[in-house]
């Protein structure tokens, strides 16, 4: 146990937070109420943003208890390792769970859609940035589920979890695939308003204010969201019991059958894919065991003198791959309990008000951290294919290569590749989609390379094969053009080299 003194507070000092906090949620409820006035001659829209603006009063609410009490944080002395029920491997699952097809008919796929490529430099969702064979994120989540229904003469559904900022761009873009043996549905998750940093006072005060006064409050809005479109209980009057939800960018979010005939026949409410980590995956969520429940545990809640602890990959040993298996007649339960309560990730940003940057709040939460509130839930730790997220473009080029090929709108990995997923880190110039693909117009082969970082201004030409460790650094001023057909296998390239044209 920790030989450290604690600062107990006096009386006083819990008075006065607690008066603090009591005045802050009154002037937010009435700032509330005066924004729900805004909303004229619609009782419909009215209705819906009333429901968005009380479900935010309640985060606000328990953010202001939380951060006056100081409660809310974990004693590093009472989290232990999950037990060997509690984390399964994947390889440990029998066989033929992965046999049975006609649990099919009970499943749904949710692909979190809210996203913007404002990141790679792009405008509108993320999920039109083009990753593979002029196939955007969307389209080859479509090729998956549509291959899957044909495979097995099965109608999975396909769900878009949209916010508002990416929810008009697909609904257009969701109608070429009408044709498709598939059947679509999308739904916004919520609008909540942001919060001056200093006055804890909403940032919008008319429902029509620009957007930056707003934003969709994390993956864990997921089940308020779910229930509000109506689209929980249309799923459940289908007779779909299990979501398989995944991040729009993870390409290896595939449907598996072993992994839901495991949930099925286990009655698990919630499984949680994991895979191993990486010294690249560090600050990545983990499974653990406190007072004797699962729990996940990110990096915001560790105190921080066991930071160092937390990314030992020897003793937290797998992350969270935000690939989620949940029992839709289990939210339901929680949903109509109120028991669903999430840990609150405060997130900072800055918005323009006449020139200057103002500080504001945006409450947000994350659907892995409900995994508490499930009976039955566990984690599966499961192969590092199952997890190919694509965040930057140093991650494009990765899924763009050789190393992987497309079968069915998944991406596979090539057999002749030996070993995990090569080390790929390019600087700012690569940073926006359209200077990635001006500088690497064609991708090299990289069926060898195990480490690959590039920093400048530097341009590789056709049928470049890159093996081993390459690194190559241009300076401020220089310029690299890396020739046709060169192999550079285990080399430092620095300086200057310049192809002139003639």
């Amino acid at each position: 146990m920790s030989s450290g003194k604690k600062h107990i507070k006096t009386q006083s000092t819990y008075a006065f937070e607690s008066n603090t906090s009591n005045v802050a949620a009154s002037q937010m409820r009435n700032a509330l109420n005066k924004l729900a006035d805004s909303v004229k001659d619609d009782d419909d829209k009215r209705f819906r943003f009333e429901n968005e603006l009380d479900s935010f009063f309640t985060l606000f609410r328990r953010y202001l208890i939380e951060k006056s009490s100081k409660d809310n944080t974990l004693d590093w002395d009472r989290i232990k390792s999950p037990g060997t029920d509690e984390v399964l491997r994947y390889e440990t699952i029998p066989d033929q769970n992965s046999e049975n097809v006609s649990t099919l008919s009970k499943l749904a796929v949710l692909k979190l859609n809210g996203g913007l490529g404002t990141s790679m430099g792009c405008v509108g969702p993320k999920s039109v940035i083009e990753v593979r064979d002029g196939n955007s994120f969307l389209d080859l989540s479509v090729r998956q589920i549509e291959s899957l229904n044909r495979k097995y003469d099965s109608d999975v559904p396909l769900l878009l979890m949209n916010s508002f900022n990416t929810d008009k761009d697909t609904e257009h873009l969701i109608k070429k695939y009408s044709a498709n043996r598939i059947r679509i549905r999308s739904f916004n998750q919520s609008k909540y308003p942001r919060v001056f940093k200093d006055s804890l006072l909403p940032v919008p005060t008319d429902y029509n204010d620009s957007l930056d006064c707003w934003y969709p409050p994390g993956h864990g809005d997921l089940f308020e969201s779910l229930l509000s479109s109506g689209e929980l209980d249309a799923l459940i009057a289908q007779g779909r019991e299990i979501l398989f939800v995944s991040n729009g960018d993870n390409l290896g979010a595939t449907v598996d059958l072993k992994i839901l005939n495991h949930m099925i026949e286990t009655n698990a409410e919630y499984i949680m894919e994991l895979t191993d980590k990486t010294r690249a995956d560090v600050k990545g969520g983990t499974l653990i065991n406190y007072d004797g429940q699962v729990r996940l545990l990110e990096v915001a809640q560790v105190p921080k003198e066991h930071i160092d602890e937390f990314k030992n990959i020897r003793k937290f040993t797998n992350f969270n791959t935000n690939n989620l298996w949940i029992n839709l007649k289990a939210v339901k339960r929680l949903l109509e309990q109120g028991s669903i309560e999430m840990e609150i990730i405060p997130n900072q940003k800055t918005i323009s008000r006449g020139g200057h940057d103002i500080n504001v709040l945006q409450l947000e939460t994350a659907c892995g951290s409900a995994i508490r509130h499930f009976n039955g839930a566990h984690g599966v730790v499961v192969p590092r294919s199952r997890f190919l997220p694509v965040k930057t473009c140093s991650d494009l080029l990765m899924v763009k290569s050789d190393l992987f090929y497309l079968q069915h709108g998944a991406l596979k990995i090539d057999p002749s590749r030996f070993g995990p997923n090569p080390l790929i880190k390019l600087g700012s110039h690569f940073k926006k989609v359209s200077n990635f693909s001006e500088r690497i117009p064609h991708i090299p082969k990289i069926i060898e390379l195990d480490h690959l970082t590039i920093t400048g201004n530097v341009f590789l030409g056709k049928d470049v094969t890159l093996k081993g460790t390459v690194i190559i650094v241009c300076s401020e001023g220089q310029k690299i053009d890396i020739p046709n057909g060169s192999v550079l296998e285990n080399v430092v390239i620095t300086g200057n080299l310049q192809i002139l044209e003639h």
